[in-house]
């Protein structure tokens, strides 16, 4: 009884959602006038890439914006071209960003003059998930018999850990996992989440922290798997992605005995000197992609925790956030001298 009425509760919440999606434009204080800009910090294939190019799909789909949304790619300088650009545009509307953790790392591991308040916060979409992801071929199926293998490794066995960038996110969860075991791992750098399982599925390097979206095709295709989640609960998603076994299947990383948390910003900034009309607007906008299907679906495919912020909540969180890195940076020595 009590399953059947909750079923019909989330059916109508769906059905609600849906409905504000699509429901007549609601008129605006402000409203794009012409292209709006849509930067990402980042490479083409990762995890940021992929999301602004679903946004750009269902905006365009469902009608949701009169004016077009342009993705553009500005990675140089780990992502610090992409924050610059849209730093240099004070009261300029018609430009949006989507971080990523870089938003943190990037000034303190290079010394570029930027911080995110030097941007205006529009939205937090979702928060993205690491997980630790090895070879299928593999001879350990779970952390345990990874860490055993990982303390043993020495000399030319020593292990590799593939991730994007340098003194970013892939790389502050390697320092914290040595920091943790006393171990020591060979990290390579690459330009971008699909590369690294790439090279992780070609046996070039031992293991990764890929984000979810970035390896699921792999791990679907029977050539990588996931031995733990860097969050502090198991994912919510029971649909099974390969040999039976659902996201929700993977334990989190501190009950599998590596205590270590990390969850990465996905989130909408505008360039300085936005007025509230203007944030207002794409507040707007981003509750209605949020609410379609296809974004449901997406949230889902890419094992997202879903959380969402606007306004005070998500500059708090971003002072946190902003905080939690700097400490994390300094750690692992990867603060610019």
């Amino acid at each position: 009884m009590h399953s059947a009425i909750a079923r019909t509760i989330r059916r109508g919440a769906a059905a609600l959602a849906v409905a504000a999606a699509f429901s007549p434009l609601a008129a605006h204080a402000w409203e794009p006038t012409k292209t709006v800009e849509f930067i990402v910090p980042a490479g083409t294939g990762g995890g940021a890439d992929q999301m602004a190019r679903m946004i750009q799909g269902i905006v365009q789909k469902n009608n949701l914006m009169t004016q077009p949304l342009v993705v553009i790619n500005k990675s140089g300088g780990a992502g610090a071209e992409g924050f610059l650009d849209v730093k240099g545009s004070n009261r300029n509307p018609h430009k949006i960003i989507i971080s990523l953790s870089n938003l943190f790392t990037t000034p303190l591991a290079t010394g570029v003059p930027f911080s995110w308040k030097d941007m205006t916060p529009v939205s937090m979409l979702a928060l993205d998930e690491f997980i630790l992801w090895v070879n299928a071929k593999a001879p350990y199926s779970d952390v345990k018999g990874y860490l055993d293998a990982l303390k043993a490794a020495s000399g030319d066995q020593i292990f590799k850990m593939g991730g994007t960038g340098s003194k970013q996110e892939d790389q502050i969860i390697t320092a914290a996992i040595e920091q943790k075991t006393g171990a020591k791992f060979i990290y390579v750098p690459y330009k971008g989440g699909g590369d690294v399982a790439a090279q992780l599925v070609g046996g070039h390097v031992t293991s990764s922290v890929n984000n979810p979206i970035e390896a699921v095709s792999q791990w679907r295709a029977g050539e990588l798997k996931p031995l733990c989640v860097f969050d502090d609960k198991r994912l919510p998603y029971k649909e099974p992605i390969a040999s039976g076994k659902a996201w929700a299947d993977i334990p989190t990383c501190k009950e599998a005995g590596l205590d270590i948390e990390y969850l990465m910003l996905r989130g909408i900034f505008m360039p300085p000197g936005a007025s509230k009309e203007q944030v207002d607007y794409f507040v707007d906008l981003f509750k209605r992609v949020r609410a379609t299907p296809e974004w449901q679906d997406f949230m889902q495919k890419g094992a997202f925790n879903t959380t969402a912020l606007a306004g005070t909540d998500y500059a708090a969180w971003l002072d946190k956030a902003a905080g939690t890195h700097k400490d994390l940076m300094e750690k692992a020595g990867f603060v610019a001298k």
